[in-house]
Order: structure tokens, then sequence, then C-alpha cells
């Protein structure tokens, strides 16, 4: 009545044991006391900058000006994001109340 399923024990095997593997990785090839490499040093400086401006192409890609809000929302609720990062340096608390301030400005105050 309560049989095995093969297939989802072994997907899951699979899923725990390459999620063990990534997570182990960083410290079998940088561990031992040796220098971090200088690229990924470099990367490490770079990439959290290109992740932002990547997110926000993508939140605004959809942003359209000549519509009906003119692209309000996205953009009171993306100042709010750096305003709030601005100040007090939370990037949990910026996302966060930046995505609740969309959310009431697409549902109670434009809305068409």
């Amino acid at each position: 009545m309560f049989g095995i399923d093969l297939h989802a024990a072994a997907l899951v095997a699979v899923i725990a044991g390459v999620t063990i593997l990534l997570r182990f990785a960083p410290f079998v090839i940088f561990g031992g006391g040796r220098p971090t490499p200088r690229y990924v040093v470099y990367l490490a400086q770079v990439l959290p900058c290109a992740i932002m401006a990547m997110l926000v192409v993508y939140c605004l890609r959809g942003a359209d000006p000549l519509g009906p809000t003119h692209a309000l929302p996205e953009l009171l609720a993306g100042a709010a994001v750096v305003g709030l990062q601005l100040w007090r340096k939370n990037t949990l608390l910026s996302i966060a109340a930046g995505t609740a301030l969309y959310m009431v400005l697409v549902q109670v105050v434009f809305v068409i």
C-alpha cells in the first residue's frame, strides 16, 4: 500500500548529493590555507553590482511609459528601494518595502 517510489527516491538522492557537493566544493577547492585566486576576488567585487543591474533591467522590462499608468508604480517602487537602501543599508528591508509599495500602487492606487 505504501510502496517506495524508486524513481522519486533516486531523484531525491541525486538532488541531495549535488547540493552537498556544491556546498563543500569551495572548501575543497580553496581550502587548506591557500590564498584565494585573484579572479575569484575580482568576481566577488564585481558580481553583486552586475546582478543588481540585471535585476533592475528584469524588473523594469515590462514598464510602459506610454501606458495608462506611465510606469509610475515601477518607478516609484524602484525609487523607494534605492532610497531605503541608501538610508538603511538593509537589502532585505529595501526589497520587501519596494515590493509591498509596488503591490499597493498597482492594486489600490493605479487601478485601471
